[in-house]
This record gives structure tokens, C-alpha cells and sequence, in this order.
């Protein structure tokens, strides 16, 4: 493999950030989370109310010192899966590419579930890699930081979990 296809291929494996938490909650109740467009705009704490609205198929979501972001809805599989399309931030408006969010919810044995969350696509949102691996790198710390605040959220108000029979 020459230095080019080899750096191609690192490209390619960081268009995309994974990561996962495991959640002590049932699935329902991480699912009521996870449906909310945007929900990890915030502070490193998930906020019971969110400002929230909508235009025609968009959910705008506005932080009051993150600025204003936009999602659209793109599959909604209860309580297992969700995809937003991440299309509108302080820094790209809609008609720039934009990043796809996943968020699986997993049941695990012995009760509660795992979370995982996969963010693709910033190899499209500049033709400069430099330009997408920045973007990319604040992404890639800061769903450390959403997920734990994602199982603090849930966590905090849900029900014991149960094991399955």
C-alpha cells in the first residue's frame, strides 16, 4: 500500500466518530431521550426542557449561548433506532453537507441498555481535510461528554431496571 492509498484509507476511517455508553434505565425511557432532535446541544447536561421548534420538517434547536441548530428527521425506529440528519449549525447553514447521527439503543442481560451513537459523513463538509478533521475532532470529545450526560439524564429518573426471563 503506497502513502497515498494508506492516508486515503485513515481519511475514511475517521469520516466517521462511534462510541457507545451502557445505561442502567429500560429502553423506553432512553428512547424518550434519544427521539429529541438535538438533544445533546447543550452544556454537558441534558436539559428537562429544550428549546424547540419546528419548521415544516425541521426541528430547530436554540441554546442560548451555543448558538441555533438544525436537525431533520430521517428514521425513527421505537424504541431500537433513530437518524437525524444534522443539517444546520453556527457555522454551516442548510445548504451546506452535513453530518448523519445514529443512535442504536441496545438491551443488554441483566437489565438496562447500551447506547451507541455513530456520527458520519464529515469528509463531505470540506474539500480540505484539515477543514472536516477540526470540526470532526470537537464532535469526536464531545460525545464523550453527551453520552455520559445522556446516562446522568436518564439515570436520574428512571426506574430500576429489570433482568428478561
Amino acid at each position: 500500500m503506497n502513502d497515498t492509498t494508506h492516508k486515503g484509507a485513515e481519511l475514511d476511517e475517521l469520516d466517521r466518530i462511534a462510541r457507545q455508553i451502557d445505561i442502567d434505565a429500560p429502553a423506553d425511557r432512553v428512547w424518550e431521550l434519544v427521539v429529541r432532535p438535538g438533544w445533546y446541544i447543550n452544556d454537558g447536561v441534558v436539559e428537562d426542557e429544550q428549546h424547540l421548534s419546528h419548521e415544516g420538517d425541521v426541528a430547530v434547536v436554540r441554546h442560548p449561548s451555543l448558538g441555533e441548530f438544525r436537525f431533520r428527521t430521517m428514521e425513527l425506529d421505537k424504541p431500537r433506532y433513530a437518524a437525524f440528519r444534522w443539517i444546520g449549525t453556527p457555522s454551516r447553514d442548510e445548504s451546506t453537507p452535513s453530518t448523519l447521527v445514529e443512535f442504536w439503543i441496545d438491551e443488554r442481560d441483566g437489565g438496562g441498555v447500551t447506547l451507541r451513537v455513530v456520527e458520519s459523513g464529515f469528509s463531505g463538509l470540506a474539500d480540505d481535510p484539515a477543514a472536516w478533521l477540526k470540526e470532526r475532532e470537537g464532535n469526536d470529545k464531545g460525545w464523550l461528554t453527551e453520552l455520559a450526560a445522556a446516562k446522568a439524564f436518564v439515570e436520574k429518573s428512571a426506574p430500576a431496571p429489570t433482568g428478561h426471563s
